[in-house]
This record gives structure tokens, C-alpha cells and sequence, in this order.
């Protein structure tokens, strides 16, 4: 049964094609001194990558070859990216100023940037960084601005994600047999399942156990461990996912086993033998991990298990970003920050009795999850656009899945389960 907590919750419009201000693309800057540096630091970076950048189709950059980047609009192009260089070249792909060339897949084409980005941006940007990349705009995760943010995303349209998902609508880095051959989307479902499988196991779900989710999703992690036997509370702050996960655990027949409320993890209360939550802190914000970490803690029996999965930087480049604002933070996840393991480290000794006792990392797997996912997006793009989606958003998504996809292919970004143990005696 899904719960709603009363004065915790109040009904609000969600998000929709029509209304999202998420899309609105502003026009590109006029083309002036920062446009100018912008077309210099580009010929020097792409002196530097095996990418070759065709410029309206007369002159190119780079070190020869095929192009691998077309650049169709220049002047706007690099307005966009000498205004701010992490949100100019998102929006410009969005605006269609720039595309991968033909014959090229577009996140073949930002993987080698995403694979050399430490060695391309010299130490002195990062001291003057906050003169290109803006600072202050990343929303809040307030009890209200956390709603407001997930609206943003996970409210777009059930049916929207469920045209690129796999059957068990599951929305985070699948765990598959093998990376080779490379997998097919024939193989996510039950690389799905592997994970989430993994995360109970680590968490020690079993008949009995009591289950307190953090983040819903859509309801299959729930489903999987009430077919264990356990006991699962799940909670979210997505009004559109709680209403079809309740339809899911129905359909399971395991309604009697599990509670899907509609609440933040900050007022949950109770006694739970494990709690585990899904590439959620993501969306927690700095501010709030103390208070993330505290309630696990809080809310864990002695002697209980947690297991998160979480995106991951380097510990330097969350250092080095933690401040900014970026493109995906302004499009695709306001409030967004990744912590690094270290951070996370940190945060579990200095607030709670925690113990951090595994750390599984397994990034190359979202690499490929993330393939899929955007090869079922564009291949069902036309019953997606009949939602009202334009093609504004079709780039902004086709961007947002190839620029994840790089980074977890270069390395740059990770993925791991990272379990957390309650001990047995209850002082802190």
C-alpha cells in the first residue's frame, strides 16, 4: 500500500512536457573576446586527442584524420563555449550547433576528452575556474527543494523511461556476467537483477529481515527482497514512480510484504535490519550526507547491514568540481553532486558508528549499461516524441547518455556497492 505522511507530503503539478522549464535553451552569447579564446583553446586541445573537428565544413582541427566532430554553427558554437565551458558545450549539442560526424558515435567521439581531461586543463584553470563556471545555482535538497529536483528528472513520464529501460524499469549500472563479448540489451534484465541481487546479499536480506529502502525506483529491488521473505519499507519522493511501483509489487503479489511511502529519508523512523538505497546519494547534496549517513545509522539495529551504490569521482576531481555548476546539474539532475569514496569516508567516521566494510567498484558495467540505454532511446524515439518530447530534449538526453557512457569508459567516473556495518553494541 503506498502511504502518503501527512504535513510531510502536499500534492504539487509534476513535471511535463509543456511546463518543464529544464529545456529551455537560451541563445547563444554574442560572439565576442571570450568566443575568440574559446576557438584558440579548442585548436590547441584537439592538438592534443585523437579527434579531428571539421568547422562548417571548410577547415578542420586537429591532428588529421576522418573528422570526428562536425561543428555546423561556429559563431554560436563557440559563444556557447567561451560563456561557460561545462554547460556552453552541452547546450550547444542541444541546439544542434555540433554533432558527431558520420560514422561516428557520439560517445566515441567525447570519450577520448573524457580520458585525458586532467592533462588538458592546466592547474591555473582550476585556481581561476569560478570565472568561467558559475557557482551558487545547484538547487538546495531541502525537504522541498529535494521534491522540486526529483520532479525535474524522475517525473518527466513512466512510459518515457520505460521505452529505453529493461523490464524490470531499473535505472542505475546493471551487473553483467561478462563485458565480453560486449553485452546486449537481450543481457540487461538479467544484469539487472545480478545487481540487484548483489546489493541485498551484501546487505544480508533474507527471510525475516526487516528492509528499509531508500529511493524507490520503480519497485523491482523491493519486489526482490519480498520474494526473499523479507519485510520491505520503501520510500521516495517521485509521486510517478511510487504510483506504478505500488502497480509492480501488486502484480508480484508481494503487497502484503511491502510498504512504498511517500516520504523523505529525513522523517523515517523504525528499526530495520538493512537498509539499502540505489545511486541515491547522488541527489542528496554535500550539506546533507551528514544527515544521509546519520539516519542510516539511526535507523540500522545493532549489528545491521547497508549497502548504497553510488556514482563516484576521484577524490581530487570531486574536490576540484564540488563547487561548480555544470550542464547535467542544470538540465539533467538539479541538486546533483557525486561524492568520491573518500568523502564518503569521511563523512560515515565523523557522524556515525558506521563502518565502511566492502566497496565493490564496477564502472566498466555502467559504461555498457549506459550503451544500451541510449541505443533503446534513439531507436524509440518516435513514440517517445508522440509524449510531447521535442527535439530539443531528444538531444539533451542523446548528450546526457553519451557523455555518462564516456566517462565511466575512460574512467573518470565509477560505480560501486559500498556496505556499511552497524556494530552489535548500541553506544556511538
Amino acid at each position: 500500500m503506498t502511504t502518503i505522511d501527512e504535513g510531510r507530503h502536499s500534492p504539487e503539478a509534476v513535471a511535463t512536457p509543456e511546463d518543464n522549464a529544464s529545456w529551455d535553451l537560451p541563445p547563444a552569447p554574442p560572439h565576442g573576446v571570450r568566443a575568440r579564446a574559446a576557438r584558440q583553446v579548442l585548436a590547441r586541445v584537439l592538438r592534443k586527442v585523437p579527434v579531428t573537428a571539421r568547422v562548417a565544413g571548410v577547415w578542420e582541427y586537429g591532428a588529421g584524420g576522418p573528422p570526428t566532430i562536425e561543428v555546423t554553427d561556429p559563431e554560436a558554437f563557440f559563444a556557447r563555449l567561451g560563456a561557460s565551458p561545462m554547460i556552453g558545450l552541452g547546450e550547444s549539442y542541444m541546439a544542434g550547433e555540433w554533432r558527431a560526424a558520420e560514422g561516428t558515435d557520439l560517445a566515441d567521439a567525447l570519450t577520448p576528452f573524457a580520458e585525458r581531461l586532467t592533462d588538458l586543463i592546466p592547474p591555473a584553470f582550476y585556481r581561476l575556474r569560478h570565472a568561467v563556471l558559475p557557482r551558487g545555482l545547484n538547487p538546495e535538497n531541502t525537504r522541498h527543494g529535494a521534491r522540486r529536483n526529483i520532479e525535474r528528472h524522475y517525473d518527466l513520464s513512466n512510459d518515457m523511461f520505460a521505452e529505453f529501460l529493461d523490464p524490470t524499469l531499473s535505472y542505475s549500472s546493471a551487473l553483467f556476467d561478462t563485458l565480453d563479448p560486449a553485452p546486449s540489451f537481450a543481457d540487461l534484465e538479467a544484469a539487472q537483477l545480478r545487481k540487484v541481487d548483489a546489493i541485498l546479499d551484501d546487505a544480508g536480506v533474507r527471510a525475516g529481515s526487516r528492509v528499509l529502502e531508500i529511493g524507490t525506483g520503480w519497485g523491482t529491488l523491493a519486489i526482490r527482497a519480498a520474494q526473499r521473505g523479507a519485510e520491505v519499507t520503501t520510500i521516495t519522493i517521485s509521486t510517478e514512480q511510487a504510483e506504478l511501483a505500488q502497480q509492480r509489487v501488486d502484480a508480484a503479489g508481494v503487497s502484503d510484504r511491502v510498504e512504498i511511502a511517500l516520504r523523505d529519508y529525513r522523517d523515517q523512523t523504525g528499526e530495520f535490519d538493512a537498509v539499502v538505497s540505489v545511486e541515491m546519494i547522488e541527489a542528496v547534496g554535500e550539506r546533507y550526507w551528514p544527515t544521509y549517513f546519520s539516519t542510516i545509522d539511526d535507523l540500522l539495529a545493532p549489528g545491521g547491514r547497508a549497502t548504497i551504490q553510488a556514482i563516484l569521482l576521484g577524490h581530487d576531481r570531486y574536490l576540484a568540481t564540488r563547487d561548480t555548476y555544470t550542464w547535467i546539474q542544470k538540465y539533467i539532475f538539479p541538486g546533483g553532486l557525486l561524492p568520491s569514496v573518500r568523502a564518503i569516508e569521511e563523512v560515515v567516521a565523523g557522524h556515525t558508528r558506521l563502518a565502511v566494510t566492502g566497496t565493490d567498484r564496477t564502472g566498466q558495467h555502467y559504461a555498457h549499461t549506459l550503451r544500451l540505454w541510449r541505443g533503446q532511446f534513439l531507436a524509440g524515439w518516435s513514440r517517445i516524441a508522440e509524449a510531447g518530447f521535442d527535439e530539443v530534449f531528444r538531444r539533451m538526453w542523446e548528450f546526457y547518455l553519451a557523455y555518462c557512457e564516456a566517462g565511466f569508459r575512460s574512467g573518470y567516473l565509477d560505480v560501486a556497492r559500498i556496505t556499511l556495518q552497524r556494530p552489535s553494541g548500541s553506544g556511538r
